[in-house]
């Protein structure tokens, strides 16, 4: 039998709450899943908020996004964008350029590179997901799902 998040945590005391204690399992859950995500990029030079911004941009295709639209849909906030797509530009997945009259409106499109990373890293991370959360089946699955959204739109 699996640990429970008391003893995990090696908490002596009662969590204050049901709340606290939900509230400090999502924290240690998304702990764990971004620490295996992490090292399984770690080979490819990529972090994991960066593979985000590299799906993201793939989702886009050939329009791009401007910098805001990419941080607003990454998954993980943070706290520069622009620093983020420069890191991306620099290994050569990401291309940039200013476009229209305003020219502080920049695109940032996805390259050949990038696209190319991702279609080795597409079967990788699905059997990554796979090892992290299939054990639960797709009916808990589609359970957590909702749960979690509804914990996210109260």
């Amino acid at each position: 039998m699996s640990p429970n998040l008391q003893s995990e945590l090696r908490q002596r005391k009662p969590f204050a709450s049901l709340e606290h204690e939900a509230v400090l399992a999502i924290a240690r859950t998304a702990a764990v899943l971004e620490h295996s995500t992490a090292e399984a990029l770690k080979p490819h030079g990529l972090t994991p908020t960066q593979y985000n911004a590299l799906r993201i941009l793939r989702g886009a295709g050939d329009e791009g996004l401007c910098r805001n639209e990419v941080r607003d849909r990454l998954v993980a906030r943070v706290p520069d964008a622009t620093r983020l797509l420069d890191r991306l530009e620099e290994m050569g997945l990401v291309r940039r350029a200013r476009e229209g009259d305003d020219r502080r409106f920049v695109r940032s499109r996805i390259t050949l590179a990038g696209l190319e990373l991702l279609g080795r890293l597409d079967r990788e991370v699905t059997e990554l997901h796979h090892r992290q959360l299939g054990h639960l089946g797709a009916d808990r699955l589609r359970s957590l799902i909702v749960l979690l959204e509804v914990a996210r739109n109260p």
